[in-house]
């Protein structure tokens, strides 16, 4: 009879040890089991500043070099501009400034096709297609990231800021510095002041 309960006593045991125990109902993982792991990062997403206020593009997509005026473009390049519309560009509608005859410098603004997820999807390219990503001071809290496959400002005076208009929606302007102002001055500052000057515009406020 003894040697009966010790056994029962002993297969007790082992079944205690080999289920899952509970906390209120709800099974939690013991020493031996297998626990879910947590993740080593944080989502690349996590960061990603939110629009609050979007701005409809539809209209200056029809019209993208209204994106500046004159003015406005020749106090980014100098007093002697050109430009030129691009309506049916892979990447959307565009319209590039110059200064005649010359290669640099240069401001290109242009506007994606399709909804898309916004200033996210250069978040999630960081260190993969962009070697270049960091976010800059928001304008009237639209946000700015700077971007680009290589950084190259104080190479070549070049870089890419998205301007975040609304969560599925970025105006790209890229700009390169003639060859006098290359180490002078962050490129991706300049090309934060041209998005101060789309902003205002689309905005009406030029």
């Amino acid at each position: 009879m003894r040697r009966t309960i010790l056994i029962l006593c002993a297969t007790a045991l082992a079944l205690s040890a080999c289920s899952t125990p509970t906390t209120n109902g709800t099974a939690t993982p013991t020493n031996g089991g297998t626990s879910p792991s947590p993740s080593n990062s944080a989502s690349p997403t996590t960061d990603v500043p939110k629009v609050r206020d979007p701005i409809e593009l539809a209209q200056i997509k029809r019209t993208p070099c209204n994106a500046l005026t004159d003015t406005q473009a020749k106090q980014i390049l100098g007093p002697a501009i050109e430009h030129v519309e691009q309506l049916d560009g892979s990447a959307g509608p565009a319209c590039r400034w110059s200064v005649p005859a010359t290669a640099q410098p240069r401001v290109n603004v242009i506007f994606s096709n399709l909804p898309d997820s916004g200033t996210a999807k250069f978040y999630e390219a960081k260190g993969t297609t962009y070697k270049l990503l960091e976010p800059l001071a928001p304008i009237d809290g639209y946000p700015v990231t700077a971007y680009d496959t290589k950084d190259e400002r104080k190479t070549e005076g070049r870089c890419s800021v998205a301007l975040g208009t609304s969560d599925t929606q970025t105006i790209s302007i890229s700009l390169e510095q003639s060859a006098a102002n290359i180490g002078k001055k962050d490129p991706c500052d300049a090309a934060r002041e041209a998005a101060i000057r789309v902003l205002a515009t689309i905005r009406g406020g030029n």
